[in-house]
């Protein structure tokens, strides 16, 4: 509608121009002119008034404007406002993409004009009004094109523009769910081995209250310990979010040990194997290994019963391989479809690793990890 009421705007300023401009005598198209009449008039309203139509119409309006102007001017009527129209026109249509049609209405309106001054002994010759005509149907499709280039330049930035926009909103909406899982991960391993750990010493604390009053208070010492280690582990994960608690020690491989007594005074005798040079590993390395081990624990102790663990870290040059392996009771049936082994499962494979877990050979479950470290560093 804005475009609509603009080009009206220029129709009627259009009008306005050239009869006031022709009748004010601003400008001569030759020598021999007849007054302005009736006729004259007529081909004015006719092609200033169909320019409100320019840009949903350009092809009838080139046609009806240039015819307009050749027959103005093959009457001899007076002064050059009246090729207004025409040059609009033809502007129009170069900025709406018709380069074709923009050219051929700026053919038939030079070749018209041009011949009939050729062909009149009476109209104006070279010099006298219209020989900066061509020049002016040149300007008015190089303007067009210009126009249009500019547009589509506008266009393109303006959907570069939206698209980057959308990428930046994807890409955020992307983080807050991987930080929503990574959290997630973070609580279910920490917060699920303590509470495991707990409900142990919870039921040998229960059984021990009657019969071993004074051995009680050795599960109960165990049961304020885990619980303490789960609030630093959950302190420490909230603090990488709000950068609260810099002090906390992060979750890594060096601290298997603290993990080791854990599940120790848990009933779990544990037998630690080193292969290789202990070194510093990349953060998430570091920290998805620990994770592994530390859901392995949970699983023992939540379904393995009775049992002792080996735990065997292998430093390679190219990767860090961890085996946690039991040899308790089956516990596939429960640890193998846990959610625990899902989420161990999708840490080591965002690493570009490995990850299995099943019965071992000489009995209990076993858990083999294998985390590259190049893709990490």
């Amino acid at each position: 509608m804005n475009a609509r009421k603009t080009d009206a705007l220029i129709a009627f300023a259009a009008l306005t121009g050239i009869v006031a401009g022709t009748y004010g005598e601003l400008s001569s198209s030759g020598p021999f002119e007849r007054p302005l009449d009736l006729l004259g008039l007529t081909l004015i309203a006719v092609a200033a008034p169909a320019l409100a139509f320019r840009r949903s119409a350009p092809l009838p309006v080139g046609v009806i404007t240039v015819a307009c102007a050749v027959i103005y001017y093959a009457c001899h009527y007076p002064g050059v406002f009246a090729t207004a129209p025409a040059l609009t026109a033809i502007y129009t249509a170069a900025s709406l993409g018709r380069r074709r049609l923009a050219i051929c209405l700026s053919v038939v309106m030079d070749v018209g004009i041009y011949g009939l001054i050729a062909l009149s002994d009476t109209d104006p010759g070279p010099g006298n009004g219209f020989n900066l005509l061509g020049g002016w149907l040149v300007a008015m499709v190089v303007l067009g094109e210009v126009t249009r280039n500019r547009r589509a330049y506008l266009r393109e930035a303006e959907q570069r523009a939206i698209e980057a926009e959308r990428t930046r909103e994807e890409a955020a909406l992307r983080r807050a769910g991987e930080e929503r899982l990574w959290i997630a991960q973070e609580l279910h391993d920490s917060l699920t081995h303590s509470i495991s750990v707990i409900n142990v010493q919870v039921s040998v604390a229960m059984e021990l209250l009657d019969r071993r009053p004074e051995r009680a208070r050795d599960a109960l010492v165990a049961i304020k310990e885990s619980g303490r280690d789960a609030m630093r582990e959950l302190r420490a994960t909230l603090g990488v979010l709000r950068q609260a608690d810099p002090d906390a020690a992060p979750a890594g491989l060096a601290a298997l040990p603290r993990l080791v007594s854990r599940a120790e005074a848990a009933g779990l005798p544990v037998r630690t194997v080193v292969v290789g040079d202990r070194r510093e590993l990349p953060e998430e390395v570091d920290r998805t290994a620990y994770r592994i081990v530390q859901e392995a624990f949970t699983n023992v102790l939540r379904h393995a019963g009775p049992a002792s663990i080996t735990l065997t870290t292998e430093y390679h040059p190219e990767k860090i391989v961890v085996r946690v392996a039991d040899d308790g009771r089956s516990s596939g049936g429960a640890a193998g479809h846990g959610m625990g082994l899902i989420g161990m499962r999708e840490r080591v494979v965002a690493l570009g690793g490995s990850l299995s877990a099943g019965p071992a050979s000489e009995g209990g479950f076993l858990v083999h990890a294998e985390l590259p470290l190049a893709g990490a560093l």
